[in-house]
């Protein structure tokens, strides 16, 4: 019997990620995870949508929308280091990456 190199689950789980696509919808839901968690709004939030850095998200209420404006750049922070802990986040993808910009309406 012949032993084959060993390859850990994480790597596989990567490999998996990568071959069949799956990076872009991954990555998206990882932002949007994200976005509930650094800016304590997700049950405000009616709608999000990601793609080329940009993160568009519709607020329900116009007071939470105008404390998040005043709080914008220290959620886009949060948001890029909670995405860069995230081991299954894919950073190569050029649609679904970092978050650059935070668009609130």
């Amino acid at each position: 019997m012949e032993r084959k190199n060993a390859v850990a689950v994480g790597d596989l789980l990567k490999e998996y990620i990568r071959s069949n696509n799956l990076a872009k919808s991954i990555n998206t839901r990882k932002v949007f995870e994200a976005w509930d968690e650094a800016s304590g709004a997700g049950r405000y939030s009616e709608r999000k949508f990601f793609r080329a850095g940009k993160l568009y998200v519709t607020v329900s209420s116009s007071v939470v929308r105008s404390q998040l404006q005043f709080q914008k750049d220290t959620i886009l922070e949060k948001i890029n280091a909670l995405i860069q802990k995230d081991e299954l986040f894919t950073r190569e993808d050029k649609d679904t990456g970092a978050v650059t910009e935070l668009i609130i309406k």
